[in-house]
């Protein structure tokens, strides 16, 4: 089934916002990277706390999140290869690195890893082995490889997206509870989770590879 706005135009004017989603961001001084999470909110449930906390106050955080009754969010999905709301646009263009947080259906807890800068994904993807958790390169379907796809539209062409089962994120919070309300009670597989991350993300940038 497709995507019932086939652009943030489109979404805007069928949309309130405010009432069913808001769109969130910082920008920081001290970093290039930026991290996004564009079917935030109930949308892909965790993928905006993700973002938001693997940001913290030293790199650039977007999400749009989707707060529409359960069941209803989907309405507020536009696939990554046509995302163009402004804000994130130009936050995604000004930007050297780029990791692209997303909710893949799964009852296996897994990190599928996708998108054009490989030495990035490779490091996340071996931190967060190392850290316990289980990752796979991303099936064609979800593998983030097109260059439209905002996850690859910084200043050097190329960007991680990183897909999390409902199982895997799951785990991040209390119970198991992906309600909005529980949202703000994890886990310490959320803190770890991130610390690998970040682990990664520091040895891409000192060892610079293939991405």
């Amino acid at each position: 089934m497709g995507d019932r706005y086939q652009s943030y135009a489109e979404l805007a004017s069928g949309q309130i916002e405010g009432i069913s989603y808001q769109r969130l961001w910082r920008t920081s001084a001290f970093s290039s990277l930026l991290h996004l999470a564009i079917h935030g909110g109930g949308i892909e449930a965790g993928t905006t706390e993700l973002a938001d906390a693997a940001a913290g106050e030293v790199h650039d955080f977007y999400t749009l999140d989707g707060f529409k009754e359960t069941g209803t969010n989907s309405d507020l999905h536009i696939t990554s290869t046509r995302y163009d709301e402004p804000q994130a646009l130009a936050m995604a263009k000004a930007a050297s690195h780029i990791v692209s947080w997303h909710g893949a259906a799964g009852t296996t807890a897994i990190t599928y890893l996708g998108g054009l800068d490989f030495n990035l994904r490779d490091q996340i993807g071996e931190a967060l082995a190392g850290a316990g958790f289980v990752v796979s390169v991303a099936s064609e379907e979800i593998n983030g490889s097109d260059r439209a796809n905002i996850a690859n539209r910084g200043t050097r062409g190329m960007g991680v997206q990183l897909e999390l089962t409902t199982a895997q994120r799951a785990a991040f919070f209390t119970g198991g509870d992906m309600s909005r309300a529980n949202r703000k009670n994890r886990t310490p597989a959320f803190t770890q989770y991130l610390a690998a991350v970040t682990t990664g993300i520091k040895n891409a940038l000192i060892t610079p590879g293939r991405g």
